[in-house]
């Protein structure tokens, strides 16, 4: 059982914006959980910045496996302490999606110890390009995706030289950008995922829904260290929830 949490910062959603909930009428964490659990063997959780500790209590990080993550204007918002845990447990093995706007969230940026800046502008055509496509996120998409209106993202893109560039955007702006990256940090993976603006209908695409599901499965790490400070103690997971009871 792989065990999911997806984080929204729920800001636009709590304060009535019609062109998200017209998108995302249960608020963007709920199409992305409605997104996971069409998957088999998985448990779904949601978590949002306005809850205490936003969510992400230590309970909560304990029992996650893949950390789904969603933000846009309330990157600020995140207290570095809870910024810390999260780096720590994908040390230990938790997996990390960070998606769309979420390539400026904290956790990221103190992963891959960069900026993460990139160039910007609403409301472009996309096309989304496989140019990895052995890869396991890529599994069952086809080698050109329309994903259609989406926000545009655009070189440079200050980030960590990746493991693995799965997927690279083109947009009729005549922009492109490396929009499906992978990194693996101590026993974790990262795979941040460009597609899914608020205003536009990116998640309802099947193959962008299959890349995130792809995703997910790709991050789950059924190893995981014990402790930071002993490199040679490793449990399943199995192992690990037997302890615990």
């Amino acid at each position: 059982m792989i065990r999911v949490t997806i984080w929204n910062e729920n800001y636009d959603e709590r304060n009535g914006v019609k062109e998200v909930l017209a998108v995302h009428p249960d608020g963007i964490h709920n199409t992305l959980k409605e997104i996971i659990e069409e998957m088999d063997g998985v448990e779904v959780r949601t978590a949002t910045l306005d809850q205490p500790d936003c969510g992400l209590s230590d309970e909560v990080l304990e029992q996650t496996d893949v950390l789904v993550w969603w933000s846009h204007k309330q990157h600020d918002q995140v207290p570095d302490e809870l910024v810390q845990k999260i780096q720590e447990h994908v040390l230990k093995g938790m997996g990390f999606l960070p998606l769309h706007s979420s390539h400026y969230c904290k956790p990221l940026k103190a992963l891959l110890g960069t900026t993460c800046d990139l160039a910007w502008r609403d409301d472009c055509y996309e096309r989304l390009f496989c140019v990895k496509p052995g890869h396991p996120i890529a599994q069952g998409v086809p080698d050109c995706i329309e994903v259609g209106i989406d926000e545009m993202y655009s070189e440079p893109f200050d980030i960590a030289e990746t493991d693995e560039l799965i997927f690279v955007a083109w947009f009729d702006s005549g922009n492109v950008f490396r929009s499906g990256c992978t990194w693996t940090r101590g026993y974790g993976k990262i795979f941040y995922f460009q597609p899914g603006h608020e205003t536009n209908s990116s998640y309802h695409n099947p193959a962008i829904r299959r890349i995130i599901q792809n995703g997910v499965r790709w991050l789950y790490n059924p190893k995981q260290r014990t402790t930071l400070g002993s490199p040679h103690v490793e449990v399943t997971l199995e192992e690990q929830r037997k302890q615990e009871k």
